[in-house]
């Protein structure tokens, strides 16, 4: 898979972040929905992924820019096609891999409490993201579960 620096011009990444955004209405209530659009993922303190194999899109993540240390991952979604087929992984492992490139010390996300989003908390336990209470402009919401990690020095 090449994952690449996306611009998010081309049309097969916004359809999936398109239904990325339904998802995330369809199971949250609108208040706890925490996914950017398009335009607010073209911040220029965001840096977004997209990987392919070929010419088919298999998934996408970002990393936000929090402050000199710490960043936030953003927008991390597996095609459907391509569900199960450790493409998350890949993704994951490549966007921590440039934050410990760009010397960010910590790596922190908000997810979903509810059974949707079991998978995406099973991956991210499995990299050592570990529970913690609201960061950043985050309040204590009941339908949201934040996570953390500390990173080293060295690529994973």
């Amino acid at each position: 898979m090449e994952i690449k620096i996306d611009d998010l011009s081309g049309g097969e990444v916004i359809k999936l972040l398109e239904e990325h955004l339904a998802d995330m209405y369809a199971t949250s209530p609108p208040e706890s929905v925490h996914a950017l659009d398009i335009d607010a993922l073209k911040s220029p303190n965001i840096t977004f992924f997209s990987g392919w194999f070929g010419s088919e899109l298999q998934g996408c993540v970002a990393i936000k820019q929090l402050t000199p240390d710490h960043i936030e991952l953003k927008s991390m979604r597996t095609s459907s096609s391509a569900r199960q087929s450790g493409v998350a992984t890949k993704l994951l492992t490549h966007a921590l891999n440039v934050a410990i490139e760009r010397g960010y010390r910590q790596v922190s996300l908000e997810t979903g409490t509810q059974d949707f989003f079991r998978p995406a908390r099973n991956l991210y336990e499995k990299f050592g993201f570990t529970y913690c209470g609201p960061f950043a402009h985050y309040k204590h919401d009941p339908h949201s579960h934040f996570m953390t990690r500390h990173l080293q020095d060295k690529l994973i």
